[in-house]
């Protein structure tokens, strides 16, 4: 039968109350060894307990210095402390957690399990007291447990409690629940206290807030520069389908525009783009350099001219001029336009490659419907 000591005048729990830890804590030993007899079948059999475990509530727990020590070089160095007495018992006190959090941790140095119902009622306390005793695997179950009951009124105690057992994942996930729930969370009484006591962490979370909104930003905004540079990629193979082969009803000189073709693939840019060129044919200011829609002609025909390599069989109405004024004139500051034409190509490769890529999908799924049903017998 477990003993109860008291630790100071102010430590007795109610008689009812310790009296039913102390059986719990009996009924625990013996689980506690017959789950170690199973997790460790090759091993011989423990023999009688030599350290007692002290908690809060007075209450004590039998272990085995060697079960301890195996696990946890803190509960090690404890252990190997010399003591006045060498008759005196061994004593660890593992105080300031709910008993039955500590015999839950010392359950799973034995046993290395951890149910969820445990999980869930003493995570927080279970964190603590394998961050301080170096138990990485329960530390680990702990934070992702924890991390899974995050709310709004305890995700602050949490974040600190993560940045002070050095639990990063946790602590990131908490950054996220609050950068995502700030004005709910700034209502709570953590938060004021967490602003009375520790305004270095409230820094900390502001300036994850801020940092997360730049990156949400900068993610803004390269989404819409590489939505930009794919349409302009769409344009180019147009401007190229519109001069080489024709379409709809604008079509290259030498060829006889058909009233019978349908529209392409990709209809809506590149009947914008036959407007267009219907425009600037017809167009009495774009001499002048007055009109706002020729001068986008410019800029789509001087863009093909950058990425064309096909000088000689080339049919887009001056690529070859502007080839030519662009050697001649061997600008160095125009970075901002060869930094265009780069990503533009860019996404003109990647889009290649995902069409490329969806083919042959498609092809490998058609292959394995045409061999399934040929296995059948029909």
């Amino acid at each position: 039968m477990a003993q109860k000591i008291p630790l100071t005048p102010f430590s007795h729990p109610p008689m009812e109350e310790a009296h039913n830890e102390t059986i719990a804590t009996t009924n625990f030993s013996g689980d506690l060894y017959a789950h170690y007899q199973i997790a460790n079948q090759n091993s011989r059999e423990l023999p009688k307990p030599d350290v007692q475990i002290i908690t809060s509530g007075g209450i004590r727990i039998p272990a085995h210095s060697s079960v301890l020590a195996s696990v946890s070089s803190v509960l090690e160095n404890i252990i190997e402390r010399p003591r006045k007495h060498s008759s005196s018992e061994r004593i660890i006190p593992i105080l300031g957690v709910p008993c039955d959090a500590v015999a839950a941790f010392v359950g799973f140095i034995y046993s290395f399990r951890c149910g969820e119902e445990e999980l869930e009622k003493y995570g927080i306390h279970l964190l603590a007291l394998s961050h301080v005793y170096l138990v990485p695997n329960l530390k680990q179950r702990c934070a992702k447990a924890v991390g899974e009951l995050l709310t709004i009124e305890n995700v602050v105690d949490v974040l600190q409690l993560a940045r002070l057992c050095d639990a990063p994942d946790l602590y990131l996930k908490c950054m996220k629940f609050v950068s995502g729930h700030f004005k709910a969370v700034e209502k709570t009484e953590g938060w004021k206290f967490m602003q009375n006591h520790d305004p270095w962490l409230e820094l900390e979370i502001l300036q994850f807030i801020d940092e997360a909104e730049s990156r949400k930003k900068r993610t803004r905004r390269h989404r819409e520069e590489q939505s930009l540079y794919m349409e302009l990629s769409v344009a180019m193979d147009c401007l190229e389908h519109i001069c080489t082969e024709g379409c709809m009803s604008v079509g290259p000189y030498d060829m006889q525009p058909t009233k019978k073709r349908g529209p392409c693939s990709k209809f809506s840019t590149c009947q914008g783009i036959q407007l267009l060129i219907k425009h600037f044919a017809a167009c009495r200011n774009r001499v002048n350099g007055g009109c706002f829609r020729c001068k986008r002609m410019w800029q789509l025909l001087r863009l093909h001219s950058s990425m064309c390599d096909q000088l000689e069989s080339c049919k887009v109405p001056l690529c070859r001029q502007f080839k030519l004024k662009m050697q001649q004139e061997k600008k160095g500051d125009d970075a901002p336009w060869r930094l265009l034409v780069k990503k533009v190509v860019s996404a003109r490769v990647m889009s290649s490659l995902k069409l490329l890529k969806r083919k042959r999908e498609e092809q490998l799924r058609e292959t394995i419907q045409d061999h399934g049903i040929r296995t059948f017998r029909l």
